[in-house]
């Protein structure tokens, strides 16, 4: 049996080679996602079917509405103007 995986190892490393530049970043991902705990929990999760309440409902009319009128601010400003990092918000953990 463990003969059989290493050969598998093989067989995708030299898959691995072949691929080209871009292809080597989709795959990294996908692997980064294949092996991510929370990742995996998270696609697996069912879709969230309970309905909207009102206030759930009206705070999404207002930033609908806000952005036909205005630029959306990314993501990245945002953390900048909390002060937070990316890597910060990768690597959080809950306190114990």
């Amino acid at each position: 049996m463990a003969g059989n995986r290493t050969q598998e190892k093989q067989e995708l490393h030299e898959l691995v080679d072949r691929l080209t530049a871009g292809q080597v970043h989709a795959v990294r991902g996908l692997l980064e996602a294949m092996l991510d705990p929370v990742g995996r929990a998270i696609a697996n999760a069912p879709l969230d079917d309970e309905p909207l309440s009102a206030e759930e409902e009206q705070a999404l009319a207002e930033a609908r509405e806000w952005l036909k009128h205005n630029q959306p601010i990314p993501h990245e400003q945002i953390l900048d103007e909390l002060g937070i990092t990316r890597e910060e918000i990768e690597n959080y953990r809950e306190p114990a």
